[in-house]
């Protein structure tokens, strides 16, 4: 009978040591879980700081005060290209909400491009310009631009605020496609080589939220250009219903 002490003793003894490592290893869970989600909540907290200054600054420096009010929209005018990581406009999209606020528009997708703001595919047509305007947004994270991506309806208005003015586009139709469908950012949406004939505008983003398995596309057709002279357009005076 002697003989099955040390058996039985060594089973406590590795019990004992299982049993700590399962505590340790959830509390190693836990921990992880919640640097994860301060991560997450602390990257929106300094984004959206961040933006908020670049978009402030921004219309600081737009602002003339020796602007006589105009009516009317004007002729579309050329914009300038801009530089790798410039921050040249703003986008509005009142159906966010009240409470979301103007994004800077950064010229360039880069990981930090897109901390900055919503990022213009390089290459895609500029504001304003006969083709797509392309540009991409977060949808988690970094102040998550895009994150109400879905709620667009048909109709609403998405604009595009530079020196110049801004540049109003309506939504038209979305869907959801392969990281690989790169052909939604073409001149001419889903046919690459086609020669454009319209100003269009399309958004994109990580589809599903917090994934990055496909991205949902928001497509857009141009409706004015209105003049900084002539003040902003009644889109971002009104109320969305």
């Amino acid at each position: 009978m002697t003989t099955t002490r040390p058996a039985a003793s060594s089973t406590r003894v590795l019990g004992g040591v299982t049993t700590v490592l399962g505590e340790l290893l959830v509390t190693l869970g836990v921990l992880l879980l919640l640097f994860t989600g301060w991560q997450l909540w602390w990257t929106d907290v300094v984004a959206d700081r961040e933006q908020a200054q670049t978009a402030a600054a921004l219309v600081d420096r737009w602002a003339d005060p020796q602007l006589v009010p105009t009516a009317g929209d004007a002729p579309v005018p050329d914009l300038a290209e801009p530089l790798a990581g410039e921050v040249f406009g703003l986008v509005h999209v009142p159906r966010f909400g009240p409470d979301w606020q103007p994004r800077p528009l950064v010229e360039g997708t880069t990981t930090a491009d897109l901390e900055a703001g919503v990022g213009h595919y390089a290459g895609t047509a500029l504001p304003g310009e006969v083709g797509n305007v392309a540009i991409a947004g977060h949808r988690n994270t970094y102040g998550k631009p895009f994150h109400g991506i879905a709620e667009l309806q048909a109709g609403d208005p998405v604009v595009v605020e530079t020196a110049e003015g801004w540049f109003v586009y309506r939504a038209t139709t979305a869907r959801v496609v392969r990281p690989d469908q790169v052909e939604v950012v073409a001149p001419v949406p889903g046919e690459p080589g086609a020669q454009p004939t319209e100003r269009l505008l399309t958004m994109t983003a990580c589809h599903p939220i917090g994934t990055a398995r496909e991205r949902y596309v928001q497509h857009a057709a141009f409706d004015r250009f209105v003049p900084r002279a002539a003040g902003a357009p009644s889109e971002l005076t009104q109320v969305t219903p």
